[in-house]
């Protein structure tokens, strides 16, 4: 639990991602992330040099087995403000568009309800629970598909709302917040989205693991030439295609 909490409170100082008196939000999906997000920002809220005020928000997008009894409980035992904002996003996304790659314009009205949701509460501040290996999983997402060298940031700002967005976990692996999870027995919910697993996102996120069998070191150096803006050579005039 040291050694997340640590790196944690390193990553806030470090970027500037809490201000004295904010109010944030985590957006609680109910995943391993987010849940252990909304743990860890609750005991750093204890001993943080900044305070800041905290609650979780989750939307629900309408799906029907989407059971959500576990996170009220959790919530209720950190004694953490939680708010349900029923949406009809899946009907829309699935039925009514009949998307056949809905990932993108799911993201873009869960974010656009959560901002709505946080105006109406006073809420400044949003906190999600992106790690390390989804800045490689992203920067591949962008690189394959759209042809742009771009990855999640530690901090930004969301104009139409004025909401910042933060992500405190982006120097914490996976794997470590698996083993924080477990220790402290952080309930899971099951997403209920019929796209789970099967997204472009966990193509890519199977194919950086398949590349750290061959390269040990891969996923330490591509962060490290990720982080390193110093480094970065790229071509500057235009090349034919």
């Amino acid at each position: 639990m040291s050694s997340v909490l640590s790196q944690l409170r390193k990553t806030v100082q470090e970027h500037a991602l809490i201000k004295p008196g904010d109010r944030m939000a985590v957006g609680l999906s109910g995943g391993k992330d987010s849940m252990a997000m909304l743990h860890a920002l609750k005991k750093f809220q204890t001993f943080s040099p900044v305070p800041y005020h905290l609650e979780a928000i989750t939307i629900n997008m309408g799906f029907n087995n989407f059971d959500l009894n576990a996170a009220e409980q959790f919530c209720r035992h950190l004694d953490i403000p939680y708010s349900i904002i029923d949406t009809d996003i899946a009907e829309i996304v699935f039925k009514i568009r009949e998307e056949k790659n809905p990932c993108a314009l799911c993201a873009h009205m869960r974010r656009g309800a959560l901002g709505h949701a946080m105006i109406e509460k006073g809420l400044n501040v949003l906190a999600l629970g992106h790690h390390a290996d989804d800045v490689l999983s992203t920067f591949m997402l962008n690189f394959m598909y759209t042809g742009k060298l771009n990855t999640l940031e530690y901090k930004s700002h969301m104009d139409r709302t004025n909401i910042d967005v933060i992500r405190p976990f982006l120097d914490l692996s996976e794997s470590e917040i698996v083993g924080y999870g477990r220790m402290h027995k952080i309930p899971i919910l099951k997403s209920p989205c019929p796209m789970d697993r099967k997204t472009k996102r966990e193509t890519m996120n199977q194919l950086v693991k398949d590349l750290y069998k061959s390269a040990p070191h891969g996923r330490k150096n591509m962060l490290t030439a990720i982080r390193n803006e110093k480094q970065c050579n790229l071509f500057t005039h235009k090349m034919p295609l």
